[in-house]
């Protein structure tokens, strides 16, 4: 299992959202937005580095894979460095922040340990939510798998075609037409099936092994006999592949 979210989105919306809270924190502890505001802009890196370090490397690298004393060893020395980081930003902040006048900053030995408590309780939010959106992604794969299997279960094409219901084997359709409102269905033994549908409508239904070429066109890729740039065969015939797809014909084979 991966814990990885590559939205970027993901990324600015939680931390925008932990620095507002730390200002808004701060701010009321300190009774100063200003000095709040410049303390957790050194303070945020700080838990960032953590964050990142513990979520995508220790977890996946040595949790998720039962490497359970090496987990220990780095998730020790990751606290030990994380506070000596911690106690930089301090004294940093004493020094430029406070004009060396601890009382006017509100910082008191007690909260260094309330920080440290802070700083771990944002990094196992982190690993929280990434665990929810995992799972999340998990059940829709799951979901898609299944209706995939169920597509395979039921190999043919169901569609209404002169007032019945025409069931097609996949395996014998070469290629699905659009004509306006209606499509027609190409199959290996010469057939041209008609149905008063759409196209688009078609294609939800459809297999991975079927591909939209064209706005007009979706192909059997078990039936392709050669293909290029602009063309697909299948046997004798050649179809068009349009501009806009082109890129998904090309990586699809």
């Amino acid at each position: 299992m991966k814990l990885k979210i590559s939205n970027p989105y993901f990324h600015i919306t939680f931390w925008l959202a932990v620095t507002t809270i730390l200002i808004v924190v701060f701010g009321k502890s300190w009774q100063s937005t200003t000095e709040a505001f410049y303390f957790t802009s050194l303070f945020l890196p700080v838990i960032m580095a953590t964050s990142y370090f513990f979520n995508y490397y220790l977890v996946p690298q040595c949790l998720l894979k039962k490497q359970y004393l090496l987990f220990v060893i780095y998730f020790y020395f990751t606290i030990v460095i994380s506070l000596f980081l911690e106690m930089v930003v301090l004294i940093f902040s004493f020094i430029y922040l406070a004009n060396f006048d601890l009382k006017n900053f509100g910082i008191t030995s007690s909260d260094i340990l309330l920080l440290a408590v802070v700083m771990y309780l944002v990094v196992f939010l982190g690993s929280f939510l990434l665990m929810v959106r995992q799972l999340i992604n998990s059940k829709s794969e799951l979901e898609k798998m299944m209706k995939e299997k169920e597509k395979t279960d039921d190999p043919v094409l169901e569609i209404i075609s002169n007032r019945k219901l025409a069931r097609i084997p996949y395996r014998n359709i070469e290629y699905i037409e659009s004509l306006a409102d209606y499509i027609q269905v190409h199959t290996s033994d010469g057939q041209e099936i008609k149905s008063k549908t759409k196209i688009s409508s078609v294609e939800k239904n459809l297999p991975d092994s079927f591909l939209r070429i064209h706005r007009s066109f979706i192909v059997n890729t078990k039936k392709i006999t050669g293909y290029n740039s602009n063309k697909i065969e299948i046997g004798t015939i050649e179809l068009n592949i349009g501009r806009s797809y082109k890129q998904r014909v090309s990586k699809s084979l």
